[in-house]
């Protein structure tokens, strides 16, 4: 009787230790405010921002600002007030992609590289 409730005992307490006992992964994806994915403007955000967003009647000379023409993007951003790298969320193109006008925006993951891209200092690189 006295080895059953032993063993018992001890099956309990593994059980205990191993529910309580988790692995906490928060993956970029998962977490908006987690640590920002590196995002390279050339590489990853001028195409983007060259395919869907400079347009025809979008973001081109003589219609809405800032240009996305991927020559001139990153100075129509930075330079234009669109980007705020001390508070991001408070970045009119942060803004703009999350908010009023998001349905035209780009699709979620797009929009991810712009956010990380801010929070990073929004380089030129």
């Amino acid at each position: 009787m006295k080895q059953i409730s032993k063993y018992l005992a001890m099956m309990f307490l593994a059980t205990l230790i191993l529910t309580g006992c988790y692995k906490d992964v928060v993956s970029p994806e998962s977490d908006p405010d987690g640590p920002p994915q590196s995002i390279s403007f050339k590489e990853d955000l001028a195409p983007m921002l060259e395919k869907k967003c400079a347009t025809s009647g979008c973001h081109v000379s003589g219609s809405h600002k800032p240009y996305m023409k991927a020559d001139i993007a990153y100075g129509s951003l930075v330079n234009g007030g669109y980007v705020n790298t001390i508070v991001p969320k408070s970045s009119i193109i942060y803004q703009k992609i999350y908010g009023e006008m998001s349905e035209y925006m780009p699709l979620p993951a797009d929009k991810r590289k712009v956010y990380d891209w801010i929070r990073n200092g929004a380089p030129n690189n």
